[in-house]
């Protein structure tokens, strides 16, 4: 038997045994978030609040509270920055100034310097509902070559 196919063989029995480990994996790691997920409805509330300004922030640089800071969190989720706001919140004892992390797929569409009533879980934000007068969601810029293309041709025949 060729040396190249026998090559080829143990190429092919590892990438398939890396391809069920990936699966394994993956459905290992769903079924962590499908039980997160259900700790995070459970103990979620709805809270008025005033966004004052969102950003995307390292975690040490974020200001939030030491037991957050103290906690075991991953060295890799450490370098990474992550949606941070600092709101305003309305609660019965009187208001006070939060950094609370957001969710990755609403950080977008948060409204600045708005009221709004927010579904929280601890220091997390999950959702969201304008509270007074209409959100301003900005349009998703699209990428590419052909989008440039397309910005430049509008641009063009403005002048």
């Amino acid at each position: 038997m060729p040396v190249l196919t026998i090559v080829l063989i143990i190429v092919a029995v590892v990438l398939a045994g890396g391809l069920i480990a990936f699966y394994f994996l993956g459905k290992r790691a769903d079924k962590k978030r499908e039980e997160q997920q259900a700790q995070l409805d459970a103990i979620s509330q709805t809270v008025s609040m005033l966004v004052i300004d969102k950003k995307r922030m390292h975690l040490k640089d974020a200001g939030l509270p030491e037991a957050v800071m103290n906690a075991d969190i991953p060295w890799y989720a450490k370098a990474s920055k992550l949606p941070v706001a600092k709101v305003k919140l309305n609660g019965p004892g009187g208001s006070q100034i939060m950094t609370m992390i957001v969710e990755a797929e609403i950080f977008d569409d948060l409204p600045v310097k708005k009221e709004i009533k927010a579904t929280v879980s601890g220091l997390y934000i999950t959702g969201f509902k304008g509270n007074h007068g209409k959100l301003q969601t900005q349009p998703k810029k699209q990428k590419g070559l052909r989008a440039w293309a397309m910005r430049k041709q509008k641009e063009l025949k403005g002048q």
